[in-house]
């Protein structure tokens, strides 16, 4: 058993070792799920999945992937979610508190859809940590926008999305992700997003898109105006005028990037890579190549193209029944034992 895990009574984990719970290697009741990888590609390495977001139910989302990469793939995963401390739920417009940052000191990637979170110095410190070390990420949709730091005299001010602080204009978002919060550039619940698979401007051939042949998502495309010039667009999105798969483009629209790498650096770190991306909603993780993109970009980020096939198994396990994004459309009462 991987010392990731060793937090666990040696009953549970005599019970895990002995094959009689399949996948679900820790619970920890109230604040954290981990599922432990077995036989693949990804053996022996740490995911940690985080999930803060008030519309998009990455509560949702991020169980569903790291059930995915540790079943198909063998990673061990550890999935984190905004608690409510006073209840125990999972309330994602609750910005203050993400517990379990720790498992970022074993980390080899992390997977995050979070927005304006504004966590205290004891959490925000495993983050800072993860991304000095210059460790891959993965940030899905709001992540351009995640921080938003209330205490001017913090140490994080300036990770605050519309930051002005010289050299850190747009916070976290535009400096390390590539981006911070522009606008909706398609009509929110109203318009869909087309990846431009066979667009001429993207890298046919990077790892991150073999086998991603068709996605279409019904959240809208966002605006993007200050990608700076490195970043490797892997693709453009159209809006499309309707939220189906069957909804036409709206060429009066201009097309934005929608999933790019590049790499960043955070002040007294290490350089490092991440895949920026304004998809990732919940039910846009119903459609098979948006999970394909992502378990693709984990690989590369990893440094494992050659893992990187066109047929990759991204096939969900168990139920996923995803809520549709909207603010307070989280479902109440829900503790993490509700999502292994």
């Amino acid at each position: 058993m991987n010392r990731y895990f060793l937090n666990k009574s040696a009953l549970l984990l005599s019970v895990i070792v002995m094959g009689l719970i399949p996948y679900v290697s820790a619970q920890n009741g109230k604040t954290f799920l981990q599922f432990a990888g077995k036989d693949g590609a990804g053996a022996g390495k740490n995911v940690v999945l985080i999930s803060g977001d008030d519309e998009y139910r990455s509560e949702e989302s991020m169980p569903m992937m790291a059930k995915i990469l540790s079943t198909h793939y063998g990673f061990n995963t550890t999935v984190l979610f905004p608690i409510e401390p006073e209840t125990g739920d999972i309330v994602p417009s609750y910005q203050n508190n993400i517990p379990g940052l720790e498992f970022l000191e074993n980390a080899d990637l992390v997977i995050m859809l979070i927005r304006f979170r504004d966590l205290p110095l004891d959490q925000m410190k495993y983050l800072d940590n993860y991304f000095k070390s210059g460790k891959p990420f993965i940030a899905l949709r709001t992540s351009t926008h995640p921080f938003s730091i209330k205490d001017k005299n913090s140490p994080f001010a300036k990770w605050t999305w519309n930051s002005e602080v010289p050299g850190w204009e747009g916070g976290f978002g535009q400096q390390i992700v590539g981006e911070t919060w522009v606008a909706h550039h398609g009509i929110h619940k109203s318009e869909g997003t087309r990846a431009l698979i066979d667009g001429g401007n993207r890298d046919a051939d990077h790892p991150i898109l073999r086998g991603v042949d068709d996605i279409w998502a019904p959240t809208d495309v966002y605006s993007i105006k200050s990608l700076p010039a490195e970043a490797n667009v892997l693709l453009y999105g159209q809006s499309t005028a309707g939220m189906t798969p069957e909804a036409p483009l709206m060429w009066d629209k201009s097309i934005m990037p929608i999933a790019w790498t590049k790499d960043y650096l955070l002040d007294g770190g290490k350089t490092g890579k991440v895949l920026g991306s304004t998809l990732g909603s919940s039910i846009d993780f119903q459609v098979e190549d948006m999970r394909r993109l992502i378990v693709n970009a984990a690989f590369w980020l990893l440094d494992m193209p050659e893992s990187v096939t066109a047929d990759m198994n991204v096939d969900i396990v168990g139920e996923y029944e995803p809520t549709m994004f909207g603010f307070d459309s989280f479902r109440k009462g829900m503790k993490v034992s509700d999502f292994k």
